[in-house]
């Protein structure tokens, strides 16, 4: 970019950011489109729903606080979204969403499946443990149905290639519940680094930092009503191998490897996937290295304090912290060879570098406010349904972020670095050597070596 069109770039991006405070735009990036979504029809299960003023029928799926906190989102939206059933493993719980949503009983079922057979579905929305994201969600496409599924995706790197082409190949509309993917700063970031405002990609941060004191990360409370006879435990544990009925992993599944990766699955994809729209074009990584420790809360399988660092094609560096024990962060920004992008928590700065302060204009845009970012997540999820173009964390967003996170896992539990070809889908160690992926049944508790 020459030196008078990048200051008449920079220049024109503050006069242009009020029309990103409000609404999420950014949409088919990875196709190399940068304009709004195009009106094309993106039918319902059953070719309907293809404009907006028509009705769409959804249906939720896993109620745990959020499960639940989609359903109030979905009732707080309103309008011409109907929700026409409630799904859970646990009758407690199900009771609860039923009462919520002001369905019949008619309308509350245990066995997601039968959800899926119902031709008046549009779409479903799934909240459940990690560990069953995949199945349920692959089925509801495969039945013609839309899908809303909680972060992050999947549990491993094969299931996220798997949702990933079904996706592709059924083209129904997928949408990861990492919700501040639709806050506008990170849309308007990535305007911002396609069009070369701070030049060639060096380093990008990112963290999610808590402290949970004394009483550890995820042990919520154990409800007494959870007993044997009262939830289909083989169903919750899906592909999970078989184990003995346990309201602790039940609860508190986050803690352990079978079902989650904790702060990696849990909290981080927040930051990360985000932060890959922020870059302008997300990539899948090209090597992963992780380091993890369980010192503070020993009551778990997953690390409690991990880092994180993630090369890509372009030569973008990714450094990611998160713990459970310590909650100061570092700020969001991304290093470029002309400038430095700063997303603050209503604002972007653009500082030039000092070689290149003559071409690059100092730049900063305020007023990105959004007022519930859940609602905003599931409304950009809606409008493509309905009029088309892809979900801010849709597919293409969702599976390179899983790989980064999958690759991550693997380095931190058996001490390697692990190098990714997203031609051929293979890990390999820095020696070259083949790493098979991790799946259920492996490595199921600590990590070796």
């Amino acid at each position: 970019m020459s030196e008078e069109t990048r200051r008449g770039f920079i220049k024109k991006s503050a006069a242009a950011a009020a029309l990103f405070s409000g609404v999420p735009l950014w949409g088919g990036v990875l196709r190399g489109e940068t304009g709004a979504r195009t009106a094309t029809s993106a039918a319902g299960a059953a070719g309907r729903a293809s404009a907006s003023s028509e009705s769409l029928t959804v249906a939720t799926i896993g109620h745990g606080s959020q499960g639940m906190a989609l359903l109030r989102a979905l009732k707080a939206i309103g309008g011409n979204v109907n929700v026409a059933a409630v799904c859970d493993l646990w009758s407690k719980r199900l009771e609860q969403a039923r009462a919520t949503a002001e369905l019949p009983e008619s309308g509350a079922y245990t066995d997601y499946r039968r959800i899926l057979e119902r031709d008046d579905i549009d779409a479903v929305l799934v909240a459940t443990p990690t560990h069953t994201h995949a199945r349920i969600t692959i089925e509801a496409m495969e039945a013609g149905k839309h899908v809303y599924v909680e972060k992050p995706m999947t549990r491993y790197l094969h299931e996220a290639f798997d949702i990933y082409d079904t996706a592709k190949r059924t083209g129904r509309k997928l949408q990861v519940g990492m919700q501040w993917a639709s806050d506008p700063r990170w849309q308007r970031a990535g305007e911002i680094v396609r069009e070369g405002g701070i030049g060639p990609l060096v380093l990008a941060q990112a963290s999610y930092m808590r402290n949970s004191g004394t009483r550890g990360e995820w042990n919520v409370p154990i409800d007494p009503d959870l007993t044997r006879d009262s939830v289909d435990w083989d169903a919750w544990l899906g592909p999970v191998p078989q184990r003995p009925f346990s309201a602790d992993h039940f609860f508190r599944w986050r803690k352990y490897y079978p079902y989650s990766t904790g702060i990696m699955g849990d909290l981080l994809p927040h930051r990360v996937g985000p932060m890959m729209i922020a870059t302008g074009t997300p990539e899948f990584p090209s090597r992963v290295v992780c380091i993890g420790t369980r010192k503070i809360q020993t009551d778990r399988d997953i690390p409690d304090n991990l880092q994180i660092v993630a090369e890509f094609p372009s030569g973008l560096s990714l450094m990611l912290l998160g713990s459970s024990v310590n909650e100061q962060g570092v700020p969001d920004i991304i290093r470029g060879h002309h400038a430095t992008l700063s997303i603050g928590a209503d604002r972007l700065t653009v500082n030039p570098e000092r070689p290149f302060v003559e071409e690059v204009d100092p730049l900063t845009e305020t007023g990105f406010t959004y007022r519930n970012a859940l609602q905003m997540h599931i409304r950009d999820w809606i409008e493509c349904i309905r009029q088309g173009g892809e979900p801010t964390a849709g597919p293409e967003v969702a599976v390179r972020m899983d790989t980064v996170f999958a690759l991550a896992e693997m380095s931190e539990r058996l001490n390697i670095m692990c190098l990714f070809d997203p031609e051929t889908r293979k890990v390999t160690t820095g020696e070259g050597r083949e790493v098979e992926p991790l799946t259920y049944g492996m490595l199921e508790t600590r990590r070796v070596g």
